[in-house]
């Protein structure tokens, strides 16, 4: 089988096309993994054959940060030109590539346009339940509480967001000789990769949406190859944080606010800096304070006794597949809705909004989380899970 695989993001939504690329190598599929150029040497290195799209949303985000103001401003200049070349590069993969099926992020808009010029069928990836309306609750990240009956309505936003580049997608059909107006065959399944032990299945979703759990390489048991890492988690007692891509606000303040309350509790710290999300002053730092970039959760969080987050998608997933007990601390999008999740389902502290972050709040929720113990059985249930087998046995069916 052929497969394109096309996405665009952060971390979060990179690493679960990754981990299903790898999947679908081992298994003797023809596999090309669109991404862009932030992301390519991460894949080549993985042994994936690649398809750089023309874009790179870390230098964006780093650049402006995360804010919904910051894209605003920055829509014009930045904003709709890079996706402009993301979505007309993506178009151009897959006809470079000729695959059996494509399967892709909701960014890559352009994904279907490709697959009916090429008579494939289209899978669409959920890494947020964001797409498939559901009464049972709002789209995550347009609407904060359950509205009722009107919870349908939240996804229609997520089609709003489409016609913002209605000019580029225009000129994309007229390229693939797609007729200029009306619908088209779109996406023939909706593949939702959230854990089943975190999110049940709504009961009105249509049988073309399937939950597979999420899309991950299980963690290979392996210690960590940066030795001064395995002395640091083999001391114990050691909080896990890292906020990903979400380079917003002032970082050396939210970097003192957690050191200085895990000092408060008697635990060390291990600090994922990301893209921005979190810094250290020098004043700061010590034998109880290790700073990387970026970590393996599949390696490291296993090993740590809580973990402070940003309640990303894949972030989340790991944290509870480590078994650690989480303090959200979101800041925008689908983030909110994970840290309720975590909360109600007894996997962690009642979120704390990144604005709202002080070391009086984040030592309360310290204080309140629950055991490793408590949340053992719903890690071992997730690590059990294969979504990338419940995955690729969906586009076997297709192809």
């Amino acid at each position: 089988m052929r497969i394109l695989l096309l996405t665009a993001g952060s971390r979060g939504d990179v690493e679960p096309f990754l981990a299903l690329a790898r999947r679908a190598r081992r298994d003797g599929h023809d596999v090309r993994l669109g991404v862009t150029r932030e992301f390519v040497a991460t894949a080549e290195a993985a042994g994936i054959e690649v398809a750089p799209l023309d874009g790179d949303y870390k230098a964006m985000i780093e650049a402006q940060g995360v804010s919904a103001m910051a894209a605003l401003k920055a829509y014009r200049s930045t904003v709709a030109p890079m996706m402009a070349a993301i979505l007309r590069s993506a178009s151009r993969a897959a006809l470079d590539h000729r695959p059996d099926v494509i399967v892709h992020h909701p960014k890559i808009l352009s994904a279907e346009l490709a697959a009916a010029h090429l008579g494939i069928p289209a899978v669409l990836i959920e890494t947020v339940p964001v797409v498939t309306p559901t009464r049972e609750f709002p789209a995550p990240g347009v609407v904060g509480r359950d509205i009722g009956p009107l919870n349908r309505v939240t996804y229609r936003a997520g089609a709003a967001a489409g016609r913002m580049f209605g000019g580029v997608l225009k000129e994309i059909r007229s390229e693939l000789a797609l007729p200029a107006k009306g619908a088209l065959p779109g996406h023939v399944r909706s593949l939702v990769i959230v854990s089943p032990s975190l999110l049940a299945r709504p009961r009105d979703w249509p049988e073309t949406t399937v939950i597979t759990g999420q899309l991950h390489e299980p963690a290979s048991g392996e210690p960590s190859a940066d030795p001064e890492m395995e002395v640091f988690l083999a001391a114990g007692d050691v909080l896990y944080a890292g906020f990903g891509s979400m380079a917003s606000g002032d970082a050396a303040a939210r970097g003192r606010t957690i050191i200085e309350a895990a000092r408060a509790g008697g635990k060390r710290t291990l600090v994922a800096t990301g893209w921005g999300g979190i810094a250290v002053a020098d004043d700061l730092r010590g034998a109880d304070v290790l700073v990387r970039r970026e970590v393996d959760h599949g390696s490291v969080l296993p090993r740590c006794a809580m973990a402070i987050h940003h309640g990303g998608a894949g972030t989340t997933h790991a944290v509870v597949r480590g078994g650690a007990p989480s303090i959200v601390v979101p800041f925008l999008a689908d983030q909110p809705f994970w840290g309720r999740l975590l909360a109600r389902a007894g996997l962690g502290s009642a979120p704390i909004r990144a604005s709202r972050l002080t070391r009086e709040r984040l030592m309360t929720a310290m204080g309140g989380l629950p055991s490793r113990e408590a949340i053992a059985p719903v890690a071992a249930r997730m690590r059990s899970e294969d979504g990338c087998g419940s995955a690729l046995a969906v586009l076997a069916e297709l192809a």
